[in-house]
């Protein structure tokens, strides 16, 4: 199945205002729909494409970019390869999984002053430096960030594009959905148990089935764990990924990876967080020691949380100690009835959406007594001032850390949300807010 996704949009606006000026590279994790989009765009955009993809590409395909003084050449063989004819200005040519081929992507600088033709890269863990230690990264080189379907995306697939518009309309105007709120948070449960990586909403699209949607999740994880595997051997990037939803259920004001790897020289695990880092099949949510506009620099490198990118995944893995996750714990999940704290994965699903929107993510902990911590758990900006996030799974009773945290940095503070399973409605200066307007923020 072939989804509409927004970054069609963005490489429709790169195509025009570049118009071959640079490259454009595609970043993401595996499965996250890169190829699928970029070959649906070549074909509506483009006269004529080439699609290179290094995974199964000859050694004779490779080898044609150690030596670039002909161009010609290069560009006579892959019209005659692909049996394609490349059309000046008006083709492309899509370098597919390009950390395959350093030299392809050292060669995008060339080809891009050439200008004859544009190129689109694709690729997955494409920064580690396995793959770039030996080539010249090219300055010609935008790059777009892939991530899973949000949630919008998700109800398009689903045949629905009048939901996000109308909830939009009832944030706009700081309006409850009333009778409407139980059914639409009955389909955020559902993209959260789904997830947006293509072919686990594709499989629920066929089968209506739940468990069939979990298989499909679990050979993506075991992708993933394969490829961490490639990168670290002695298995610690695999161990540090499925420990995420056991580190997010001890409700820990950071990820402790010692706590799961034991003693590591402190290089050796900023290259393990780096390789997990670039991998993009996480997110990383740093602790801002000062909140204030421009969280960067007050960002602490070793103080984070992590987040699985994709909740879907999260969930299964949740529930890893599982051959698979029996439909009844998903329907149980589904209608807000399983037996256990399930805030851990709201947070999860929260850190997903704000992403999705373009925010970095930061926290921020301050100490409540000698033994306890308050603890906000997003920061955001809007314009010069700092907007606190509180997640709370269903209910609450209380917003304790947001109004400390607005007590003790007032002068800063702009709006202040709680996201969870409630209606919209103000409770006093906090702005009670239902997940799905999450991406609305």
């Amino acid at each position: 199945m072939i989804f509409k996704r927004k970054l069609y949009d963005k490489l429709l606006e790169w195509k025009n205002t570049q118009q071959g000026r640079s490259a454009v590279l595609i970043e993401g994790p595996r499965r996250v729909g890169k190829s699928t989009l970029v070959e649906t765009f070549a074909k509506q955009e483009y006269v004529s494409y080439i699609i290179i993809d290094f995974n199964k590409a000859s050694g004779e395909i490779k080898a044609l970019f150690d030596n670039l003084m002909d161009l010609d050449f290069i560009f006579l063989h892959l019209q005659t390869t692909y049996a394609v004819k490349l059309v000046e200005r008006k083709s492309v040519i899509v370098f597919d999984e390009v950390q395959k081929c350093p030299k392809a992507r050292q060669a995008i600088k060339y080809l891009v002053a050439d200008g004859r033709y544009d190129y689109i890269e694709t690729g997955s863990l494409i920064s580690i430096k396995n793959s770039t230690k030996d080539i010249t990264i090219p300055s010609e080189e935008d790059r777009l960030p892939m991530y899973p379907m949000d949630y919008e995306e998700f109800r398009w697939a689903l045949g629905d594009e009048v939901s996000m518009p109308m909830i939009k309309q009832f944030f706009d105007n700081k309006m409850s959905l009333s009778g409407t709120h139980r059914l639409k948070m009955r389909e955020l449960r559902l993209y959260m148990l789904v997830g947006g990586m293509p072919q686990a909403v594709a499989e629920y699209i066929k089968t209506n089935n739940l468990s069939a949607v979990d298989s499909v999740k679990r050979k993506i994880i075991r992708l993933y764990l394969d490829d961490f595997k490639k990168l670290d051997s002695t298995g610690r990037l695999e161990q540090m990924y499925q420990n995420i939803p056991a580190q997010l259920s001890r409700n820990s004001a950071r990820f402790k990876p010692f706590s799961v790897l034991g003693q590591v020289a402190d290089e050796k695990m900023y290259e393990l967080l780096m390789d997990l880092e670039d991998s993009k099949t996480v997110l990383f949510c740093h602790h801002s020691s000062d909140p204030n506009v421009g969280f960067s620099l007050t960002k602490e490198l070793s103080k984070f949380k992590l987040f699985v990118a994709d909740t879907g995944l999260f969930v299964t893995l949740a529930f890893w100690d599982k051959n698979f996750t029996e439909n009844i714990i998903y329907n149980k999940l589904l209608s807000d009835k399983l037996d256990s704290n399930l805030g851990y994965i709201y947070e999860n699903l929260v850190a997903q959406m704000l992403v999705a929107s373009g925010n970095e993510l930061f926290y921020y902990t301050f100490p409540k007594d000698e033994k306890h911590n308050y603890e906000i758990d997003f920061l955001m900006s809007k314009g010069s001032k700092v907007v606190p996030i509180e997640v709370k799974s269903s209910g609450y009773n209380s917003h304790s850390s947001l109004d400390a945290f607005c007590a003790k940095f007032s002068a800063r503070i702009s709006d202040r949300y709680l996201i969870c399973g409630k209606d919209y409605f103000h409770d006093g200066q906090t702005i009670v807010l239902p997940f799905y307007m999450t991406p609305l923020l």
